[in-house]
């Protein structure tokens, strides 16, 4: 083993894996390897996916690592060129927010401000 296959190795368990209480790191890890799944499944490489969504093989190994430094972009091109953008619509989805549309129709106060005394001294 060399000296450079033992730093990446220390800096990937430091660096880059996510704590298991990082929810948002957890869910681009599995993120990741959904698309690296998808991409082995049609029998492409990584150079393929790197030219169709027109980025570097290295930003699709980002994206297979689920790395959050990798932008947003990149992963939803990856998807498209995967033909699995459709499901991404169901991010954040307004009708499938159970939270939002509780709040939204809650009979509680919407005003934002607090209401104040009306001053008639003139």
């Amino acid at each position: 083993m060399t000296l450079a296959s033992i730093r990446y190795i220390i800096a990937y368990i430091v660096v880059l894996k996510p704590k298991p209480d990082d929810a948002p790191a957890q869910s681009l890890l599995r993120l990741g390897s959904r698309i690296r799944l998808a991409r082995t499944r049609r029998k492409l490489r990584q150079e393929d996916l790197a030219h169709q969504i027109g980025r570097a093989r290295a930003t699709v190994v980002a994206i297979e690592r689920g790395s959050p430094k990798t932008e947003i972009g990149a992963y939803v091109a990856a998807l498209w060129a995967l033909g699995l953008l459709q499901e991404l619509d169901l991010v954040a989805d307004p009708g499938l927010d159970r939270d939002g549309q509780a709040l939204t129709f809650s009979a509680v106060d919407k005003r934002v401000r607090p209401r104040q005394q009306l001053n008639n001294k003139f």
